[in-house]
């Protein structure tokens, strides 16, 4: 499944990855065969192996664990892979399905994830606050849980710069006293209103307003 050309591209948007770990198998790929492996053979020895040799077979990890239905197997085996994953690509892919169906139990994760000393599991943990609880499990607890990770890695602030750049677009009102009593280090703040201004959902309005509030 190796695309020399796409190996080519991937290993300049992962600048923490050895270059000599990629093989270049394309995404979609990946994906069809995480979903035939699920179906055809046993995955545990594979789950198991860890840490792996190659990126590609990190992200294949990461697609398995996408499919997993049983939500107790799912993050027992997201608990076990989180301290071996080392780049942005991988964390950010892994987004198992049945997580949106058992919320609740995720949340006591994710507040362990997101005090991690790991960069990349507190990016994950930031992550699914994002993707499952910016909308009807909003609650005003979690942007204030996220405001106060501090950190000086760069894939952590990132992350927390994407997820109020989102929580501005979704929770406006509620997200908005975050930015304007400066509660982000400079860098995040300034990362969070780019994103935010970059984003079709916030209004004209909304923009030129945030445009005042960055840190010079």
């Amino acid at each position: 499944m190796r695309d020399e050309k796409y190996r080519d591209f991937q290993i300049k948007l992962f600048p923490s990855v050895d270059p000599d770990t990629v093989i270049g198998v394309r995404t979609p790929d990946l994906r069809r065969f995480a979903k035939r492996l699920l179906k055809e053979e046993d995955v545990s020895g594979f789950l198991e192996s860890l840490p792996h040799a190659l990126f590609d077979e990190n992200q294949l990890h990461a697609f398995i664990l996408c499919e997993i239905k049983d939500y107790e197997a799912c993050v027992k085996e997201v608990e076990r892979f989180l301290p071996f994953v080392d780049n942005w690509a991988t964390c950010d892919q892994m987004s198992p399905k049945i997580f949106a169906k058992h919320r609740r139990e995720l949340l006591e994760h994710i507040k362990k994830w997101i005090k991690s000393d790991k960069t990349y599991t507190v990016r994950f943990g930031v992550g699914m606050l994002m993707q499952h609880f910016l909308d009807d499990g909003f609650d005003i607890a979690y942007p204030e849980a996220v405001a106060q990770i501090r950190s000086d890695e760069y894939y952590v602030n990132m992350m927390i710069a994407w997820y109020f750049a989102t929580a501005l677009a979704k929770q406006y009102d509620a997200e908005l006293p975050f930015i304007e009593e400066k509660r982000l280090g400079k860098f995040t703040h300034n990362k969070a209103i780019q994103k935010a201004i970059e984003s079709y959902r916030i209004t004209p309005e909304q923009k030129q307003y945030l445009r005042s509030l960055k840190i010079k």
